[in-house]
């Protein structure tokens, strides 16, 4: 391919985004390039402040417990407040918090403040999904969500080499350098991003269709709670590439540092394949991609099991990150296409407990599987589990169109004419797009 050939891709893959998109994908990036508690948490307990395994492992949990709590508080003040104040709210207790825990020195308190950090920084998740629905177009939601999700890398392969470096000379320098870059992230959000809720349309068609809608009206949502719930399955299935993959490794003789040889292949194949890829993928069929992605993710990781050189444990990341380039962004947009419009919060809130549950669940399932029955059984579980990750999509995938939803673009069209001031009334064609429609019934009554 020509050098020309590259740019004029690059050029495709960016173009017709709008700048608030572009502001918020920086705002992301910023954000992640400040990753170090995340990332670096159990070593400073353990290495730099002395406390045992049993106690780091309780903080991070607690950490992980901070963002299965906020994901649906988060959720509903997204919908209520707007995208933007909840934004600037989680990142300055993000940066408030952080800042707070390097300080700490009590057990007790170092416990309790990873607890609001773990709170804190999860809560931008349903706000930054929401907004990036409401300012792009449906067409081009996945290339965007791509795009978030390339920044998100992006940040987090410069930020683990940079923290690293840090940490060497001060863990609390650390801390406050993600102190610091969180808050520069709340400065371009207040700065640069304005607010995107949608506006209630006045007529009685559009107070229908944005009626308040709550967190049970999520709850009944039959087909997106099916997709939260493979979300979960699918979760529990990546993270053992933190979790369980470098327990096998270590206890099959590999040094810390073989890990992260292997693991890295995650980090660049990302940042070289995500944009590539997404404009192979960007206009096929979604629902076959989640299933062809689910069973990768699941035999990528069970390939594991006939792992013995090193190269063959990079190879095995290699098959499963191919599965994360693709899952990611057709998932993002399948969420943002069963949510209706009003309710992209909650519904954001929801999808994004599904992966706080799971970074708390499996760590659990490793740990029990490879004491009690030892690492092949845990791979074998993960192609198990991307198995019936793969039924449940084309289950759940049936009847639901191949294309965006007509009655969603309807409904957005009808919003933009409200907000020109032109009076219009706009009756979209009776199309099943997941649940969009259903939560109308019962909004009201039990909004949260």
């Amino acid at each position: 391919m020509s050098v020309e050939s590259l740019r004029r891709a690059a050029r495709e893959s960016v173009s017709g985004l709008p700048r608030a998109f572009w502001w918020l994908w920086a705002s992301t990036l910023v954000n992640r390039l400040g990753a170090f508690v995340a990332t670096f948490m159990t070593l400073y307990l353990t290495l730099d402040r002395g406390y045992s395994a049993s106690f780091a492992g309780l903080v991070v949990a607690l950490h992980g417990l901070g963002g299965v709590v906020s994901s649906l508080v988060a959720g509903v003040m997204t919908d209520r407040l707007g995208r933007r104040p909840t934004l600037l709210a989680a990142n300055v207790s993000t940066s408030l918090s952080v800042a707070l825990l390097g300080f700490m020195e009590h057990p007790a308190a170092i416990a309790a403040v990873a607890l609001l950090v773990g709170m804190a920084s999860n809560a931008s998740r349903p706000a930054v999904s929401a907004m990036m629905a409401d300012i792009v177009r449906p067409e081009d939601r996945v290339r965007a969500f791509a795009l978030n999700y390339w920044a998100i890398n992006l940040g987090f392969a410069i930020s683990a080499t940079v923290a690293g470096l840090v940490a060497e000379y001060s863990y609390l320098a650390g801390f406050l350098g993600e102190a610091a870059l969180t808050l520069v992230c709340a400065v371009l959000v207040f700065v640069k991003l304005p607010e995107s809720r949608p506006a209630k349309d006045d007529t009685a068609a559009g107070a229908a269709a944005g009626a308040e809608i709550g967190l049970g009206t999520v709850l009944r949502d039959g087909r997106f709670m099916g997709v939260v719930g493979l979300s979960f399955l699918i979760s529990l299935v990546f993270t053992q590439g933190s979790v369980g993959l470098p327990v096998a490794m270590g206890a099959a003789g590999f040094s810390p540092a073989d890990y992260g040889l292997a693991v890295a292949a995650n980090g660049v194949l990302i940042v070289v394949l995500q944009i590539p890829v997404t404009r192979f993928i960007e206009h096929r069929d979604p629902r076959k991609l989640l299933v062809v992605s689910a069973l990768l993710a699941g035999y990528g990781f069970a390939m594991t099991a006939f792992a013995g050189p090193l190269w063959a444990y990079a190879a095995t990341v290699c098959v499963w990150t191919l599965a994360e380039i693709v899952n990611s962004p057709i998932q993002m947009g399948l969420v943002v296409r069963l949510s209706p419009v009003h309710g992209r919060g909650r519904y954001q809130g929801m999808y994004t407990m599904s992966w706080a549950v799971a970074s708390l669940v499996a760590p659990l399932m490793a740990g029990l599987i490879i004491d009690r029955l030892g690492a092949d059984w845990l791979w074998g579980a993960t192609g198990v589990l991307g198995t019936v990750a793969a039924a449940g999509y084309w289950v759940l995938m049936r009847g639901l169109p191949a294309q965006e939803s007509v009655k969603e673009s309807a409904q957005e069209s009808a919003q933009e004419s409200v907000k020109k001031g032109v009076k219009e009334s706009v009756r979209a064609p009776d199309v099943d797009a997941g649940a969009a429609a259903r939560p109308v019934a019962a909004a009201g009554a039990d909004a949260a």
